[in-house]
């Protein structure tokens, strides 16, 4: 019998694909001029939003910028503990812009903004799990920056390195289930790296190559429900047999440039001192637990 799993209630910030393209090419996913069906992306990301709101987690929006076809994947634009913000300072120069729109949201929201001084790709590369933040580098956030928010946050960081460009950010190959476990590929990471997942979550969730390159791994999870892409059915088999719930949403759009569920998704946690401005909205009520 699986344990239970009791499903805690989130608050997302996303950002509608209405400039969403593959204009230029900043990982090996993207193919610069790749053609995308801007209608089907749109689709696609209503069927995300709603599927959180279904599940009774708020939903908060940024206003797209023309010209910022990557801004949909807001989780790369911050890291948000306690109400605070740690904001991004992107490798690609294409990108560097949205980190001023994504701070000028979050100080009108009312939170405490920092803008880094390394280059730091928000969650892309900092994953909150079990009183730590795992924290990538290797091709997009630098070490320097994980020092940055272990100093602005107090909260321990773990340095892990990715080897596999496939895999540039830390969300595409690990991803947390709960407070306090894992899922993760074990070939995206450098051997030191791989034997510090193993020492702080013996009972990670491992998931296969096909699996991390369908996406697998840039799931959102809300301590039970797990919003991950249709195509891991080895890591769904894997979540239903530990007791998670998996929600397949079909994000294909958003594989030509290289993200999924959790790259749409950047989490708030904790509160600012004020409302949020952006519209929200609130689904049912969140479930004592998950059936």
């Amino acid at each position: 019998m699986p344990p239970l799993r009791v499903p805690r209630p989130r608050r997302y910030l996303t950002c509608e694909p209405r400039h969403f393209d593959v204009s230029y090419a900043i990982n090996p996913w993207m193919s610069e001029g790749a053609p995308v069906d801007t209608a089907l992306a749109r689709a696609q990301w209503e069927s995300l939003v709603r599927v959180y709101r279904d599940l009774g987690h708020t939903v908060e929006t940024v206003e797209p910028v023309a010209g910022l076809p990557d801004m949909v994947f807001t989780a790369n634009a911050a890291l948000v503990l306690g109400g605070k913000v740690l904001g991004a300072r992107f490798h690609a120069p294409q990108r560097r812009p949205e980190a001023g729109a994504y701070a000028r949201w979050f100080t009108a929201a009312g939170f405490e903004v920092r803008t880094p001084v390394s280059v730091c790709e928000g969650e892309g590369d900092f994953v909150p799990v079990g009183g730590l933040v795992l924290a990538g580098t290797g091709f997009r956030t630098t070490v320097a920056a994980h020092q940055e928010a272990r100093e602005y946050f107090g909260v321990p960081t773990v340095g892990l390195r990715l080897v596999d460009p496939y895999f540039y950010h830390l969300d595409t190959a690990l991803f947390a289930l709960d407070d306090e476990n894992v899922a993760y590929y074990p070939g995206a990471f450098a051997p030191e790296s791989r034997q510090v997942l193993e020492r702080l979550f013996p009972d990670a969730l491992i998931a296969t190559l096909d699996d991390a390159r369908a996406f697998g791994l840039n799931s959102v999870s809300d301590g039970c429900h797990v919003i991950t892409s249709p195509r891991a059915t080895g890591l769904a088999e894997g979540l239903t047999r530990r007791g998670y719930v998996p929600v397949p949403v079909e994000l294909s759009e958003f594989h030509k440039a290289g993200g999924g569920a959790k790259c749409c998704t950047q989490e708030i946690r904790g509160s600012s001192d004020r409302r949020l401005r952006s519209s929200s909205s609130r689904g049912g009520a969140m479930e004592a637990r998950c059936d």
